[in-house]
């Protein structure tokens, strides 16, 4: 089997790789033979095998769709040229250094066309650094919110950018910087059963159920309230129905203005959308690989005579993403507006649904026949399969990056910075065959140096920070990388603890981070306190194996202790049925710190006891479906929430040193 792992050493699949226990893990050759076949990588036979190792090396030896480097750097070429020239985007035309197959990358960071000798090829040149918050005479600050769970001045069934709006100006009048807000990709139109935001049919376009007609200067949508859990299933197919109404009655010159678009992308989502709401109203398909094979080609004859046939249907669907870009630009505007220094901070998912828009738009560039997840662990020995999918390295490749590059712009269209989730994707995913068990995938490694590089100038270009997600065992030289860049790691209370499992003080907080009191994966300060956790673990038989209730109480009783020791250490402890002083101290934990910016939940600021969404669970706990008790704005009012904002404002503004 020496050609089979020379083989899977070229395509970046790892035979090996370490656990979280630090115990080496071997990868059996029969999942790596699988997982390079869905790569397209023939590996059946010793001459299949030579086929594909052939055809790697001679893609090595060819000219990259696209060049990555640094500003002032060095770049090696696959071959070795006598002239080199590069137009910027300013139109001017400017001669490179070259030594051989070295080439020396312009001083500006930016997108150039590049020519070498007779070759013709595009140039990516990167800064060094990601930008960071102006700091002015404090450290910012900001709250990460569900929009879905947002109440505004009018009823409504779920938060849409309307009530968006209305919460960065209610939080930049108590003195925020920042709303770090959940995924707003688009999900299936009306479909009201797969709402998560982190698996949605495209990365590259807006959830255009979040719309609101009023931002966009239309009529504003009937009011209508919903039940205190939101009803997604009867929520989503309304809000469709609503917008088509509101479709219906615009006037020829509006409709026209609204939906005029020469962006190949967007009609082809459009389509697509189109396409999906036909399908699933005729026979209950849901995605394109449940429609009629001669759909599942977007440039197919039979898609291209649908969009021919439904001119008005592919109008509307041009419609809700206008109205949804119009939405979150208004949200940001309302940011901005009420002083916030840095607005609203998006959230980039770490893949899509495999039947969704970006799988059918971009096949040539997605992982096909590969869902991704986590291999397992100790917390899960059968490992994670997420059901989604992204990405093919050789397909970015091949590409010259152009669809991940407009992820990464439409991330950061929501304004003020970008989170990447689970940013150790950048440099290697766990695969899963489909049809294969967790265990039997392998990871797959991606061009780390490349999209980091490209994160950072498409950052500088927005004028937007980076949070990257790096919770858990990072790949080697993730770390290293990515802080070089500027990029803020995540610390999160919970995870941030000493080496005698204590919590460790807001002083020892890295400076480049985002330190925060949770996320919507977390427990709540409350809930923690509480042990609201340990009552779903027990009720869904979640404890730890061979651990009773009882005894997970204990646990938590010591650790009640280390933390308020490090939060407080004048105070008598507080009860567990009073979590309300270890919240306000928590609080004032994370704003003390020295990070970059300080986030905490929205749940944590109000003090609530459920978290939003509990990993591992679908339909067992109510995941993105939690809703405020009352619109947000009389929610800040309340003088015990309008002390913790005070509170944090007034902490984050004493200078470092």
């Amino acid at each position: 089997m020496e050609q089979l792992h020379a083989l899977a050493q070229a395509c970046g699949v790892a035979r090996e790789w370490i656990d979280v226990e630090g115990r080496e893990q071997a990868v059996d050759d029969a999942a790596l033979a699988a997982v390079l076949a869905a790569l397209g990588h023939e590996a059946g036979s010793a001459q299949a095998i030579a086929r594909s190792l052939a055809a790697l090396a001679a893609q090595a030896r060819a000219l990259p769709a696209l060049l990555v480097g640094d500003c002032g750097g060095w770049l090696t070429l696959p071959f070795p040229v006598t002239r080199a020239e590069a137009t910027g985007e300013d139109g001017i035309t400017r001669p490179l250094v070259v030594e051989g197959a070295r080439l020396h990358l312009p001083d500006a960071p930016g997108y150039y066309d590049l020519a070498l000798d007779r070759h013709v090829t595009r140039l990516a040149v990167a800064p060094p650094h990601c930008p960071l918050p102006s700091p002015g005479n404090r450290r910012p600050w900001g709250v990460s919110v569900q929009i879905p769970a947002l109440r505004g001045a009018a009823a409504s069934p779920f938060g849409g950018f309307g009530e968006l709006a209305e919460a960065a100006r209610a939080f930049g009048a108590a003195g925020a910087d920042a709303l770090a807000i959940n995924p707003v990709h688009a999900l299936f139109p009306g479909h009201g059963v797969g709402y998560s935001p982190y698996s949605p049919s495209s990365r590259l376009f807006l959830n255009g159920a979040l719309a609101d007609p009023a931002l966009a200067g239309l009529p504003p949508l009937e009011p209508a309230e919903g039940p205190p859990l939101i009803d997604w299933a009867s929520a989503l197919p309304q809000r469709l129905a609503q917008l088509r109404q509101v479709f219906a009655a615009l006037d020829p010159a509006r409709r026209a203005a609204l939906t005029a678009s020469d962006d190949a992308m967007l009609r082809r989502h459009a389509l697509f959308d189109a396409l999906d709401c036909h399908f699933r109203a005729a026979t209950g398909a849901h995605g394109w690989r449940n429609w009629p094979a001669a759909y599942h080609d977007p440039a197919g004859a039979a898609a291209q005579r649908f969009a021919a046939e439904h001119p008005d249907e592919i109008a509307f669907h041009l419609f809700v993403q206008a109205l949804a870009r119009a939405g979150l630009a208004a949200a940001q505007a309302a940011a901005k507006g009420a002083g916030m220094g840095i607005g609203l901070i998006g959230d980039l998912a770490v893949g899509v649904d495999p039947s969704g828009s970006d799988a059918w738009s971009l096949r040539d560039a997605m992982l096909d026949g590969l869902t991704i997840g986590a291999p397992p662990d100790p917390l899960g020995p059968l490992g994670q399969n997420w059901s989604i999918t992204s990405f093919s390295p050789d397909g970015l490749r091949a590409t010259g990056y152009a669809p991940w590059i407009a992820m990464i712009r439409a991330g950061l269209a929501a304004g003020g910075g970008l989170r990447i989730d689970h940013a150790f994707g950048l440099a290697r995913l766990w695969v899963i065959p489909d049809g294969a068990p967790t265990g039997a995938g392998a990871y797959l490694s991606y061009p780390f140096a490349d999209l980091v590089r490209l994160a950072t100038l498409e950052a500088h270009r927005a004028g937007g920070l980076v949070i990257a997600e790096d919770l858990g065992t990072a790949p080697p030289g993730f770390t290293h990388a990515v802080t070089e860049r500027r990029m803020l790691g995540m610390r999160v209370l919970w995870f941030e603890r000493a080496a005698d499992h204590g919590f460790i003080g807001p002083q020892d907080y890295a400076p480049l981070s985002a330190a925060m009191s949770g996320t919507h994966d977390t427990v709540t300060v409350a809930g923690w306190w509480k042990g609201r956790d340990l009552d779903w673990a027990q009720e869904l038989g979640r404890l730890p194996e061979g651990v009773s209730r009882a005894e997970a109480e204990a646990i938590r009783e010591w650790d009640r202790g280390l933390l308020w020791s490090t939060l407080d250490h004048t105070a008598p402890r507080p009860a567990p049925d009073n979590p309300a002083p270890v919240v306000d101290a928590a609080l004032c934990h994370i704003a003390r710190t020295p990070s970059a910016l300080a986030l905490v939940s929205l749940e944590d600021l109000l003090g609530e006891a459920e978290q939003p969404n509990l990993p591992g669970t679908i339909t067992e706990h109510p995941n993105w479906r939690r809703r405020l008790e009352q619109p947000l704005a009389e929610t800040l009012a309340d003088p015990v929430i309008a002390n913790r904002c005070e509170t944090i404002a007034a902490l984050r503004s004493v200078p470092e040193g």
